[in-house]
């Protein structure tokens, strides 16, 4: 599987408009056919370079198996129209909150997974939460890699 994104380019700066300093909207995603037996996804986007641990920026899951992208400014509520169930991001959130590094460059992963079953997890369970129930069922997976520093 392939993950892109037409806001940015892998290892390249992620426009400010999806950060603290711009909109702090979503970036739209896009994805190639996923391995056959996929029954939904989950995306995972987190910093390892913030302070003291990986911060995460945005959990969403059972994303169901027929889409193949998330478009610039997902809502930030629990569930969307598609059914797919957003988690709770280390901002104490739902949905996605945008790179706001306290200094420096840091790196975002944009990881996209395909998974043989739906997770069936309450709104809002945290990465940690949906780490553990995707073990033995990620079929493939696909990660894009954006930068940003913040503009002061």
């Amino acid at each position: 599987m392939k993950l892109d994104s037409s806001a940015f380019s892998a290892n390249a700066l992620i426009p400010p408009k999806y950060t603290c300093d711009g909109q702090d909207i979503s970036p739209p995603l896009q994805w190639d056919e996923p391995p056959p037996g996929t029954q939904s996804f989950v995306l995972i986007v987190d910093d390892p370079d913030a302070p003291g641990r990986t911060f995460v920026h945005w959990v969403v899951y059972d994303i169901p198996a027929v889409v193949r992208e998330l478009p610039q400014q997902v809502p930030t509520q629990k569930t969307l129209a598609d059914g797919s169930i957003q988690g709770r991001n280390d901002f104490g959130k739902f949905g996605y909150g945008g790179p706001c590094p306290p200094s420096g460059t840091h790196r975002y992963f944009f990881k996209l997974y395909a998974l043989d079953q739906t997770l069936g997890l309450a709104e809002g369970a945290t990465k940690d939460k949906v780490v553990a129930a995707m073990e033995g069922h990620i079929l493939a997976s696909a990660e894009l890699i954006g930068r940003y520093s913040r503009q002061r």
